[in-house]
């Protein structure tokens, strides 16, 4: 995402991270509390033993809702047309593959997919539950220009939610995933920090209104040039905000899933940092920030490679957590998978086998038993791009 240099900008014109009083503080400095009633969540039980379903041990989540944009750039990489046909034989193979529910408990889905069938007329959403794997549904609208920032986006779909949502758990979803952004290089401001916490808040209330766990996901860009350290300084305020917006928004902790960036240098820094590191860091913001009520960690991957992003998991589960630390992965566990599968039906069964070895993988990750030894040269060539967005 391009963005003005920070040194060039006017320090008045805009609120930085580690400058003035975030909107929050100066709420909680002066607004009266006034206690009120607040009606208890129809779901609360229902949603606590979904996010628990989802966050057991050795499973993670499949992240399969790119849009139909995205997906189609995934299939025009192996040469493919971007049409339904093809958006749903790859999808297909994705959720039939025998035996997934071992390693995968929740899968998430884009709107197309949700109500989608296999050819044999079978819909993916009962195909889920057959292994035991928990539907779970995107319902956020993209990311836009953020007016009055620093080229920053904030995330719409708010509109329109809670009757979406709703229809979503009459297809059978049973969880929610809204994907916001923050930008390093861009600031990040005051005013987009503020934005991605509170859309994010009112985005899980409206969602647990209407039975869905939300996923909370302020992913923090690996754009930049930063060290590790300006990533924690970021990555700690970005999630102090989004809590204090939690329960201002009287959000059930117990039934939600964070997926939040590993804490790692920005992509283009000039040291990488060893899994022990991006470890030592991340467990220290969760430790910092994260209330152990909140049943599960899901990671997203981040541009990161395969073998990388497994890597670092299994790093963060050498020692108890008070979470469930797990993983949420799109291209981390379907790039070998789309490879290999090339569009060409011989190639299924292989093509599945190869996405079992991606999440046993990252199974073992989550128990702490992962070793990199026997990895393929593709599943350690990275994906970082750019400004990515889907």
């Amino acid at each position: 995402m391009a963005c003005a240099s920070f040194a060039k900008l006017n320090a008045a014109s805009s609120q930085w991270i580690g400058g003035q009083q975030s909107f929050s503080q100066r709420n909680r400095l002066s607004t009266p509390r006034v206690s009120v009633p607040i009606r208890a969540k129809a779901y609360t039980d229902e949603l606590v033993q979904t996010a628990k379903s989802i966050a057991s041990p050795g499973r993670g989540i499949l992240a399969i809702d790119e849009s139909n944009a995205t997906c189609g750039k995934r299939l025009a990489s192996i040469g493919l047309d971007n049409t339904e046909v093809n958006r749903q034989a790859y999808r297909q193979l994705l959720l039939t593959t025998p035996g997934l529910g071992e390693y995968i408990s929740g899968a998430i889905l884009f709107e197309e997919t949700l109500y989608q069938s296999t050819t044999d007329g079978k819909k993916f959403v009962d195909c889920l539950r057959d292994e035991k794997i928990v539907p779970g549904i995107k319902v956020d609208k993209g990311l836009v220009p953020l007016p009055g920032s620093n080229n920053e986006s904030w995330c719409q779909g708010l509109d329109g939610l809670a009757s979406r949502s709703a229809e979503y758990y009459k297809q059978g979803a049973r969880f929610a995933k809204w994907r916001t952004v923050v930008s390093i290089p861009c600031g990040p401001s005051a005013l987009a920090v503020k934005e991605a916490a509170w859309g994010l808040a009112r985005y899980a209330a409206i969602s647990q209104d209407n039975g869905l766990v939300p996923i909370v996901e302020p992913e923090i860009l690996l754009d930049g040039e930063h060290p590790i350290e300006r990533t924690l300084e970021v990555a700690e305020k970005v999630w102090s905000e989004v809590f204090y917006y939690l329960a201002e928004n009287n959000v059930v902790f117990e039934g939600i899933l964070l997926k939040p960036s590993m804490v790692t240098p920005g992509a283009e820094h000039k040291q990488k940092a060893s899994p022990e590191t991006i470890a030592k860091y991340t467990l220290t913001m969760l430790k910092r920030r994260v209330p152990p009520a909140v049943p599960g960690i899901m990671f997203l991957s981040g541009g990161q490679s395969e073998a990388e992003a497994t890597l670092n998991l299994n790093a963060m589960n050498q020692s108890p957590n008070p979470w469930h630390v797990s993983f949420s992965y799109a291209r981390a566990l379907q790039n070998t998978v789309l490879k290999t599968w090339q569009g060409h039906p011989e190639n299924i069964e292989a093509a599945q086998k190869s996405l079992l070895v991606r999440a046993k993988a990252n199974s073992l990750a989550q128990l702490g038993k992962y070793s990199a030894e026997g990895e393929s040269e593709e599943a350690r060539k990275g994906m970082f791009v750019k400004g990515y967005t889907y």
